[in-house]
């Protein structure tokens, strides 16, 4: 028997008590259910790395402003279901200062987080052609995405892109895309796992091949501005966040409050839609919507039956926050990079620890420090990996569950792990290499 830092006979009980067949297989929210079980049972934290949790407070300026709000009673009024008008006016110029993209403060939407933007635009896209009826991915990316496709029954494929990068994008995008039969494309960048970054060679290649396919590309800022190598924290100064939006009008961004203005708890996102893409017409949603135009069918046909916009408050609070960035008084930028300080030394104590990092080049360059970071070791699969560290008192998911085709990975996030941790975190993973080396 082997001695664990968490008692094995309570880690078995849970497990066994649980309504999960594999740790290793299992979801996000299934593995944090667990962990909770575990805690509460032995009393011992965990290094918790399963969730992409912030874990820093929120945002002075969006709580000061959403109070305010609050006080002047828009609780008891419903709000514009697609934005009240000073937020979508404060979005479009977020973007401008942070993307250098135009966009009209009509595509800009308010919505209950980005994933009620993604599960629209989902919903929407499989209906703007008869003849189109898939969503490609090009992976690793965030696994509730899939979810969504499957809560609304739709089709999806899927091709993880670390040995497709650079020139090699394009041929393998075109093989998917010449079949005619996918009508958007979806990635995150930072990317959710794995944390590479498209350069401006590979956006340009999504938008030419958007631009030649008529297809809808739709990019998950989630983790905006947070590749951490270059400053992407002056408004209105070069070098910008980069984004597909650069070279095609046929894209829709998803930016989240939850990760770079730390608001995750209010559930404010935000949806962009192209000045284009806005405006055009699709005789197919006439099948579906009172009308075909993409905006109006969008917000009248789409955010309306799912939600009827998003919280009053909480768009006040968004909207004191992208109003300091844009002034200059807040530099989110800044307030997020403890994420790839602490990202750093857990790597390293991986490594010397008999670990590998899976996903470790971003094309020719080391990958960056930040919001999460991939390992296995040697022998095991990520499913199998998953399933011991539980008993080491560090959680995790399995890269299995991303669309990632490295088996052996397992995902870690930062954020919740604190610095006063750092030294269990080693001791743990001393204890694992000694008994599976």
């Amino acid at each position: 028997m082997i001695n664990t830092p968490i008692d094995s006979t309570i880690v078995n009980k849970k497990i066994a008590d649980s309504t999960i067949k594999e740790v290793g297989k299992a979801s996000i929210r299934e593995i944090k259910r667990l962990v909770d079980e575990i805690e509460s049972a032995t009393g011992e934290k965990f290094i918790r790395m399963e969730m992409g949790i912030p874990g820093l407070p929120p945002n002075k300026y969006g709580v000061e402003a959403q109070i305010e709000a609050l006080q002047e009673g828009v609780a008891a009024i419903y709000p514009d279901i697609q934005g009240i008008p000073v937020l979508k006016s404060e979005i479009a110029l977020f973007v401008k200062n942070f993307l250098d993209i135009d966009v009209k403060p009509e595509g800009c939407i308010a919505t209950v987080g980005s994933m009620q933007g993604s599960f629209a635009s989902f919903l929407l896209l499989s209906r703007i052609y008869k003849e189109r009826n898939t969503t490609l991915f090009i992976d690793p990316g965030f696994p509730v995405h899939k979810m969504q496709h499957k809560v609304l029954n739709l089709n999806f494929e899927t091709f993880d892109v670390y040995n497709y990068r650079g020139e090699a994008l394009r041929e393998k995008l075109e093989s998917y895309l010449s079949l005619g039969h996918i009508h958007s494309v979806i990635y995150s960048n930072p990317n959710n796992p794995s944390w590479i970054c498209f350069t401006d060679e590979e956006l340009k290649i999504i938008g030419d091949l958007a631009n030649k396919y008529d297809i809808v590309v739709l990019e998950d800022l989630a983790y905006l501005a947070m590749d951490f190598r270059k400053d992407y924290s002056q408004a209105g100064q070069a070098p910008f966040q980069p984004s597909v939006a650069k070279y095609t009008d046929n894209y829709i961004l998803f930016i989240s409050s939850s990760k770079a203005f730390s608001y995750a708890g209010e559930r404010i996102g935000m949806m962009v839609v192209s000045n284009g893409l806005f405006q055009r017409k699709f005789e197919n949603l006439l099948n579906y919507y009172v009308s075909d135009g993409f905006g109006y069918s969008m917000v009248f046909g789409t955010i309306y039956p799912l939600s009827s916009g998003t919280s009053h408050s909480a768009q006040y609070g968004l909207y004191g926050v992208l109003k300091a960035a844009n002034q200059g008084k807040f530099n989110f930028v800044e307030e997020v990079k403890v994420y790839g300080e602490k990202a750093k030394i857990m790597k390293r104590l991986f490594v010397e620890n008999g670990f590998k990092i899976v996903y470790d080049k971003d094309l020719d360059n080391p990958i960056a420090d930040g919001f999460y970071f991939t390992f296995s070791y040697p022998g095991m699969d990520g499913a199998e990996l998953l399933d011991k560290l539980v008993y080491y008192g560090i959680s995790a998911i399995s890269l299995a569950i991303t669309g990632s085709e490295r088996i052996e990975g397992i995902r870690a996030c930062t954020s919740l792990v604190k610095e006063s941790q750092f030294g269990d975190l080693e001791e743990r993973l001393k204890a694992f290499h000694e008994h599976y080396q």
